[in-house]
């Protein structure tokens, strides 16, 4: 079965959108089938992508190339129609064997009412009684349809009845930060709201209605393991003074109420898988990743990852070029060393 990993913060530009898709290009690089989903309604993944694969016309994409996305999937159960859920049909990068993406549609943000309904019924409501085992089933389809060996969840920075259940079903769980008040903040929001999700699908899970549906949704709990640090400055290599002071106290945050919480519910993985990974000062946190800066527009540019860049596509000369290049190669060996992590963490 694949593993699916959601990774989640209900603060927005935390560049959750960007790692999901560098992390997806790194674990197909090496070897790994990955299904990146993209369940933030406003699509920047699906954007994003698609760009880097050279499709121009989106319209006509959504509109004639046979691949699904991730509301029409969902439409046999959140619009009623008189099917069964079936695999759905993914794109495929055409340049990166074993990657693809399930593009994301605004109109899935529409689910959340019938989502909600779902997860506040008390039994009068049987018609409701697939909603919350829907989006796990597809995924599990999907997955079986195409041998993927990871599926990346991006998700949006909300806390609604859908985020509520596409973290809920995933079997890990990854959260953005970024270093500022307000991620920190976020932070304190998530030590409260995991727990009420957790209790929410608790309930779900134990009641006949949801027993008894045709997609259930799954009896495992998902396992935190770990932040990411990023979008700050380095200077000298390292993040610049205020933003390290930002990751400090993110870092002690995660730790000292966090990650107790999570314990707690039982919503953390091993203890003991973290000891081959884990630094004295960031015991929780995967990995820092640097602002990209002018690569991104560059990557976006030549559609490839900022990473795969050539010199020529940096389109820079003297001190620039080579200080691009050390960068280059320091997002690939710091999103390999992500990778390697995860694939540890969930193996």
């Amino acid at each position: 079965m694949a593993k699916i990993i959601s990774l989640f913060n209900n603060k927005g530009g935390v560049s959750k959108t960007t790692t999901t898709f560098h992390l997806g290009w790194i674990l197909s690089e090496m070897g790994k089938r990955v299904l990146m989903i993209d369940a933030d309604s406003q699509c920047n993944l699906t954007g994003l992508c698609l760009s880097l694969a050279g499709t121009e016309d989106i319209e006509e994409f959504y509109n004639h190339s046979g691949i699904d996305n991730i509301k029409t999937s969902l439409d046999p159960v959140f619009g009623g129609l008189p099917r069964r859920l079936e695999p759905a049909k993914c794109f495929e990068f055409p340049n990166r064997e074993g990657l693809y993406l399930l593009p994301g549609h605004i109109g899935f943000a529409e689910f959340d009412i019938s989502m909600g309904v779902a997860q506040e019924l008390t039994g009068s409501l049987r018609m409701a009684q697939n909603i919350p085992g829907a989006i796990n089933y597809l995924i599990n389809i999907t997955s079986q349809e195409y041998g993927f060996d990871y599926v990346l969840i991006d998700m949006s920075p909300s806390v609604s009845a859908t985020n509520a259940n596409l973290l809920m079903q995933s079997d890990y769980f990854i959260v953005p930060c970024s270093p500022d008040y307000f991620c920190n903040m976020a932070i304190n929001s998530l030590t409260r709201v995991l727990p009420e999700w957790k209790n929410t699908y608790d309930n779900i899970r134990r009641h006949s209605i949801f027993q008894n549906a045709e997609y259930r949704f799954p009896d495992t709990l998902p396992k935190f393991i770990g932040t990411i640090l990023q979008r700050y400055r380095p200077k000298n290599g390292v993040p610049a003074r205020a933003f390290q002071s930002w990751i400090d106290k993110i870092n002690r945050n995660v730790a000292t109420n966090l990650v107790p919480t999570l314990r707690e519910h039982g919503m953390l993985i091993e203890e003991e898988r973290f000891g081959p990974i884990r630094e004295d000062v960031e015991p929780y946190n995967l990995i820092n990743i640097s602002d990209f800066n002018g690569l991104i527009a560059q990557s976006q540019k030549y559609n490839v990852p900022v990473f795969a860049l050539s010199e020529e596509q940096i389109e820079q000369s003297g001190k620039v070029l080579s200080n691009s290049i050390n960068s280059r190669d320091e997002f690939r060996y710091t999103f390999t060393q992500l990778a390697h992590k995860i694939i540890r963490l969930t193996s």
